[in-house]
């Protein structure tokens, strides 16, 4: 099913996020917790690319098995900048033969290089990945990140905005959010991108923080601005593991409902392979998602 035909829908949905394995011994491990949540019957499961495409092989593996053994839709993620045209359009070829129908087209990490000595590179930008997509698959149902707090990359909101207008012209279907730990910034965000004339679905990236050392990766990848009302959470909490795993549930679950109840309808969740955590939220929103 392609993700576009869910979104249409009315009622609030709940999609979850799941990484692959980094190596063959932890495969059997990580497919078990991805099984779990996919068991609770998201509304869709998305599955990770990882840094540089390093588990690149064991996406398809799990969005596949996700799919056939328990039904559900799965958001297939796709880097480019580490990769040949050839290599992508293998991986393409190889989402394409598994069944799958969603692509979330990203550019990936930029691997460290020295100014003055980068290498040629067939892809430097998402935009040309999601081109791409277009051009040589366009039943494929195509989603695309953004920034409600800016891209690290931008020079400021306007640039990024008629960035991810480019993008969204070129291909995208859809939108997912970068994590963010303030509603308002989303809320603000949607009015500045529907002003900007871009009017596909976006999906909110909620990530539930349940332990501190989760919070200094969050800074780092996403640069997230911490309300503090969460940083008071943190400062209280984060000592005690499990005293902050409920409390980072709460704080998820809280946005979410906020979300929810100002007409957000498709809300996703970066479990992070944390199979009670997913069924905690889910638990705690089942008389809202039904």
């Amino acid at each position: 099913m392609k993700l576009t035909e869910l979104f249409r829908g009315e009622k609030p949905r709940l999609s979850f996020e799941v990484f692959p394995p980094k190596t063959d011994t932890t495969f059997e491990s990580v497919r078990a917790a991805t099984e779990e949540i996919a068991a609770l019957k998201p509304s869709f499961v998305s599955v990770t690319y990882g840094a540089g495409g390093g588990t690149s092989k064991y996406t398809l593996s799990i969005a596949e098995n996700i799919m056939k053994t328990h039904g559900v839709p799965t958001l297939a993620h796709l880097t480019c900048v580490s990769s040949t045209k050839e290599t992508v359009r293998e991986r393409i070829a190889d989402i394409r033969a598994a069944g799958i129908e969603n692509v979330m087209a990203l550019r990936g990490d930029l691997p460290p290089e020295t100014a003055g000595s980068a290498p040629a590179r067939d892809y430097r930008h998402a935009i040309e990945l999601v081109r791409e997509l277009k051009e040589t698959c366009p039943d494929l149902c195509i989603g695309g990140a953004c920034y409600p707090e800016v891209h690290p990359e931008s020079a400021d909101s306007v640039q990024d905005i008629r960035f991810l207008k480019e993008k969204v012209d070129a291909g995208c279907d859809f939108l997912t959010t970068q994590m963010f730990f303030d509603n308002q910034l989303l809320y603000r965000f949607l009015y500045r991108i529907r002003e900007a004339g871009i009017t596909v679905p976006v999906i909110p990236g909620i990530m539930p923080i349940t332990n501190a050392k989760q919070v200094d990766r969050a800074l780092k990848l996403s640069g997230s601005f911490m309300p503090t009302r969460f940083k008071s959470l943190v400062d209280r909490f984060g000592n005690d593991p499990e005293t902050m795993k409920q409390a980072g549930i709460i704080y998820a679950t809280d946005q979410i409902i906020d979300l929810y109840a100002n007409g957000i309808r498709n809300v996703h969740v970066y479990t992070m392979n944390k199979p009670d955590v997913a069924a905690k939220i889910m638990e705690n929103l089942s008389a809202i998602i039904g």
